[in-house]
């Protein structure tokens, strides 16, 4: 049953055109193929494995939405979850400490599910190392400098081989709990800025913790190491890390590219390796970024490791492969999904019986075939479009204004500014000559 608050959520999101953040599960069209798989596979995660899947799919196939539904399912189960862009100004891939940060920044978890967890989740660790500290008799808790030294040389002990590795990390958790305990929460804050990849933590701070410099792309490594210690000791099953559009290293300069791949398959083969047990990482991209030259491909390495036959029918795309297929819509599942919207939408209308008699299937099918229409016939990248016009100018409409009707006075106009780009390309293509390419 999904509360009013979270129907509106959902509601809300397709009228601005985006994916809804939680609730997912209301608007799944097609993920059951793949939902066993998924399943056990964060099932093997959360027993100390690490996973990786590489979800492909065209523009406007669902990319996003299924890693959402993903992330949303491992939550439910007791993971934190952390969906990052790729992009070349803002999180480039070959930078892996800003890729962590953009992590730390995004981390989710069941009572945080919109970012921001870091510290919740930093302060759950410490307070069960705290209660195994006094629990066991290994300090008074009356003596709180003893219980601090306790808890610090059990955090060392807990984060094992991650400490060695990455040993500015236990001493940043030591600094931590040590400022929180004296009260000063300036220098916490700036410790647990600095566990979170920030840079330009003032040198004061990280001299009370005994560190110096900021992270860097090894660095970051250990550090991601060292944090899903801390989440398996707070209690969650491990972390689902999504690194969303990684076609778009196939725009970059190509010296950062090729650094950009590497560091994609160093991320891989250390899950391989068992280095970052509890971590489940999901990408996702277009089918030219696996298989064109310009995006795996270019990488042997990488190409091997992410290669998938997709020879037979798409009906035996086998879910367990290391890549997931997505074929896209077809008009049976852009009704069905524009069904299940106005099927929601009406559970919190005021003129519910309305809403379901004017925007009855028929009509729900129709707007979907024009929409599609509108857009070259491409049925596949026409559902973000199809819901925000089902929603913002067919539902609210209906619901607001007792004598509209959609069949009478709703005509579908699509202008170019509520387009994105490769919406606006399917839509004034002819020919594939007439597609505006960025060569740039």
């Amino acid at each position: 049953m999904i509360s009013s608050q979270r129907r509106r959520e959902i509601i809300d999101a397709l009228r601005r055109g985006t994916v809804p953040q939680r609730g997912l599960d209301a608007l799944a069209v097609g993920t059951d193929r793949f939902a066993t798989a998924i399943g056990d596979e964060l099932a093997a995660v959360a027993a100390g494995a690490g996973g990786f899947k590489a979800i492909r799919g065209e523009w406007g196939s669902g990319k996003t939405f299924t890693v959402r539904w993903i992330a949303e399912h491992a939550r439910a189960r007791g993971f934190a979850t952390a969906e990052v862009q790729i992009s070349e100004g803002e999180t480039p891939l070959h930078h892996l400490e800003t890729v962590y940060r953009r992590l730390c920044e995004r981390l989710s978890t069941s009572d945080t599910p919109s970012g921001g967890a870091l510290r919740s989740v930093v302060d759950s660790w410490f307070f069960a190392l705290h209660e195994d500290v006094v629990s066991s008799g290994a300090a008074s808790p009356h003596d709180t400098n003893a219980v601090v030294e306790a808890t610090g040389d059990l955090a060392e002990q807990r984060l094992g081989a991650v400490a060695q590795r990455a040993p500015a990390l236990a001493a940043v958790l030591r600094g931590y709990r040590r400022a929180l305990a004296d009260g000063d929460d300036g220098t916490a804050e700036g410790l647990l800025a600095w566990l979170g990849g920030q840079p330009h933590v003032a040198a004061s701070v990280k001299r009370s913790a005994g560190i110096r410099g900021d992270l860097d792309h090894d660095g970051a490594l250990g550090v991601l190491a060292g944090l899903l210690s801390i989440l398996r000791g707070a209690g969650y099953d491990g972390l689902v890390l999504v690194l969303d559009e990684v076609e778009t290293l196939q725009r970059i300069r190509s010296d950062s590219r090729d650094r950009a791949l590497n560091a994609l398959r160093q991320l891989i083969d250390e899950i391989d390796q068992g280095r970052f047990p509890g971590l489940y990482l999901v990408i996702t991209g277009t089918p030219v970024f696996f298989d064109g030259p310009q995006g795996a491909q270019r990488l042997p390495p990488l190409a091997q490791r992410l290669h998938t036959d997709f020879t037979t029918d798409a009906r035996f795309d086998n879910p367990r492969a290391v890549q997931l297929r997505l074929p896209g819509f077809d008009f049976d599942a852009l009704g069905e999904v524009g069904r299940r919207v106005r099927d929601l939408y009406a559970e919190c209308a005021e003129s519910a019986e309305r809403v379901r008699s004017l925007a009855d299937d028929s009509y729900v099918d129709l707007l979907a075939r024009a929409v599609a229409g509108d857009l070259g016939g491409q049925v596949g990248i026409a559902p973000r479009l199809y819901l925000k016009k089902l929603v913002s100018d067919v539902l609210d409409r209906i619901d607001q204004f007792p004598d509209f009707d959609p069949r009478v006075d709703y005509r579908l106009t699509v202008v170019d500014g509520e387009l994105s780009e490769v919406e606006r390309n399917a839509r004034a293509a002819a020919s594939v000559d007439d597609i505006d390419l960025d060569l740039s």
